[in-house]
């Protein structure tokens, strides 16, 4: 059994931590030295509660707690979405796309963004986003390619 929620303050931290899980699974489209660019450890104090502060955070928990959480943003860019392995191909990512869609049309929002990496292109593109291009982006030295995708959302 699944349930979909609002994040609170008090699940911030646990959320930076989710988040470091789901970059530092196997497998992966990205070396080991790519993710330790990415994030080399998780988020956690007053810049990552801020950071969240400013957008809808949604999170889908399972029988042991946070599966997976995504971000959105007043403008309609989704700025995080992560999801453990634990609950990676049950369709628990539609459900929480579907509910941040939900709350989009509510925001009044026309279209969606985000900046996909590539374990995240696939189920982006099967919730409707197109790539609008490939990127690659420096981090640390290390050069990590992601996708920009958007999806226009219908009236």
């Amino acid at each position: 059994m699944t349930v979909l929620r609002q994040a609170t303050p008090s699940d911030y931290d646990g959320l930076g931590q989710l988040m470091f899980e789901a970059i530092h699974a196997e497998p992966s489209p990205y070396s080991e030295a790519e993710r330790m660019a990415w994030r080399a450890e998780p988020y956690a104090g007053a810049d990552w509660h801020a950071r969240l502060d400013e957008h809808k955070v949604l999170i889908i928990d399972d029988s042991e707690g946070p599966v997976g959480f995504a971000t959105l943003t007043p403008g309609g860019y989704i700025d995080l979405a992560y999801m453990l392995p634990r609950g990676r191909g049950q369709g628990l990512f539609r459900k929480l796309y579907e509910r941040l869609e939900t709350e989009a049309h509510r925001m009044g929002l026309s279209r969606l963004s985000t900046h996909a990496s590539l374990a995240a292109e696939g189920p982006f593109e099967a919730m409707g986003f197109t790539v609008t291009e490939y990127e690659t982006v420096e981090i640390k030295g290390e050069q990590l390619r992601r996708a920009a995708m958007e999806k226009p959302l219908p009236r």
